[in-house]
């Protein structure tokens, strides 16, 4: 098993991590960045995601096609039948076994973010209905596809919410988990 992140992953993805997280709230419009987020996801998948699920390794992302969704569809306003366009372009059908989305209300979260990076990157930035809008995206998301998403509290302490996170990823995939 593994962990890696999107954007960034591989080294490829890393250079577009870099691009779309630096700068200025309004460096990009919501197009340009699926369109850059679906370029990094492209190399990330193919130089070490595929690679890595045919020598039987398990993976866990930090972020998948779902950000692309909330963030640049329900966040930014860009059409979700385009991006879904888009995402189909870059890896067809891939998808993961299953997303776990932590969900807290939108100034917890934010606390959390300023006090983990100050400033924080060029989303963390964006207004606050921004991130309301994100935060039903990703609830949109979970509702639509109940049997691949699961929404965890991430309300509790660290050790509770990793513990929900445990049982859910036992429950869904059918593993025991220590």
């Amino acid at each position: 098993m593994f962990a890696t992140r999107e954007p960034g992953g591989s080294p490829g993805a890393e250079a577009v991590r870099r691009l779309l997280l630096e700068g200025e709230a309004d460096r990009w419009d919501a197009v340009s960045e699926a369109l850059l987020l679906c370029a990094a996801r492209r190399d990330h998948i193919r130089k070490l995601i595929e690679p890595a699920l045919r020598a039987g390794t398990w993976i866990i992302c930090d972020r998948f096609t779902d950000s692309t969704f909330a963030y640049q569809g329900y966040g930014r306003g860009a059409p979700l039948s385009e991006l879904a366009a888009i995402q189909h372009a870059a890896i067809a059908d891939f998808r993961p076994d299953l997303t776990l989305m932590l969900d807290l209300p939108v100034s917890d979260g934010l606390s959390r973010a300023a006090a983990r990076r100050g400033a924080g990157d060029r989303f963390e930035r964006l207004d606050r209905a921004f991130h309301e809008r994100l935060r039903q995206g990703f609830l949109a998301i979970a509702a639509a596809e109940p049997v691949r998403c699961a929404v965890i509290d991430a309300f509790g302490t660290v050790e509770e919410v990793h513990a929900a996170i445990v049982a859910t990823v036992a429950r869904r995939l059918g593993i025991a988990l220590a």
